[in-house]
């Protein structure tokens, strides 16, 4: 009886973890891929290019952003200064 128990708890924590793995994996499927010029598509699939293609837009995307959020945060920082001096 209990060893009947704990197979059938088992199966059930596993089929849990199975639905819990298939929803990550559908979703990782629908991220969206942002490509250099700024357009997006739905899906890895429908993205034009190979994968390295892909993986440098990202990167480049990646990079733009980030500099343009420094620069806007240098700006911030220069504005804060000049109300604090006067």
């Amino acid at each position: 009886m209990k060893a009947t128990f704990g197979f059938v708890s088992l199966l059930i924590a596993l089929a849990i973890i199975g639905i819990v793995i298939n929803k990550q994996l559908k979703a990782v499927g629908k991220v969206p891929v942002v490509a250099a010029d700024g357009s997006v598509s739905q899906g890895g699939a429908a993205a034009s290019g190979t994968a390295r293609e892909q993986s440098q837009q990202l990167q480049q995307k990646v990079r733009s952003d980030v500099a343009k959020a420094l620069e806007q945060g240098a700006a911030q920082g220069a504005a804060r200064q000049d109300d604090a001096g006067k």
